[in-house]
């Protein structure tokens, strides 16, 4: 198993598994319909590429393995090791958290055509509220939970956990706190509880009429 992932990692990394390498394969292989895997090598071998640019690829990929790999896995000391765990768990978690944020915050802004604000960090801790509209002398918050769908269940969980502090921001400060959840969708990202602008439009139109 893990000789079958320094195999697979390596190709990847140089490419050596690509259309210019090996050839149009999903492509070809259609074209053979083969019934067994002995017709589709025969027809690889006659028509795409011959066994020994195979083995010419093989062999290019040991040398990547034992001279590349081995010489960049000597070069890494126990402090590359602590300081990429350590990046991977806060500073790329918290980037991409950021940026889901920004993103839906983003297409909030262009929808409500208002100025969406970064909340201050005592909002965040007294009534978790992530950001914030200004409408006269009062706001309303927000508050954007990225996740997958897997943690929609625990997402609402943490909605009614925090009505208390949303309950509170509203005492203060006027407007309501509205939960947005943001999923992903393929490339993208988007707001899972849509309805939750038409709301949040109306909280707007109540707020100016005070």
């Amino acid at each position: 198993m893990a000789k079958e992932w320094i195999l697979n990692s390596a190709i990847n990394r140089w490419g050596l598994q690509k259309k210019k390498m090996v050839g149009a394969v999903s492509d070809e292989i259609r074209k053979c319909s083969p019934k067994t895997i002995r017709e589709w090598e025969e027809y690889y071998f006659k028509n795409i590429y011959p066994k020994e640019h195979l083995i010419g690829i093989g062999k290019k990929l040991y040398i990547k393995i034992t001279e590349v790999l081995r010489a960049e896995i000597d070069d890494i000391t126990e402090e590359d090791c602590i300081n990429y765990v350590v990046n991977l768990v806060i500073n790329r978690t918290f980037d991409g958290y950021m940026t889901e944020k920004k993103t839906i915050y983003e297409q909030l802004q262009d929808i409500l055509g208002v100025k969406i604000e970064p909340a201050p960090d005592e909002w965040d801790r007294l009534f978790n509220v992530d950001f914030f509209i200004r409408i006269k002398d009062k706001y309303l918050g927000l508050q954007i939970k990225p996740g997958g769908y897997a943690f929609i269940t625990q997402i609402i969980k943490e909605r009614k956990n925090q009505e208390e502090t949303h309950k509170k921001f509203t005492t203060k400060y006027g407007g309501k706190v509205f939960y947005i959840i943001s999923v992903k969708d393929g490339e993208k990202k988007r707001i899972y509880n849509p309805e939750v602008i038409e709301e949040i439009k109306e909280e707007i139109k109540r707020l100016e009429r005070n």
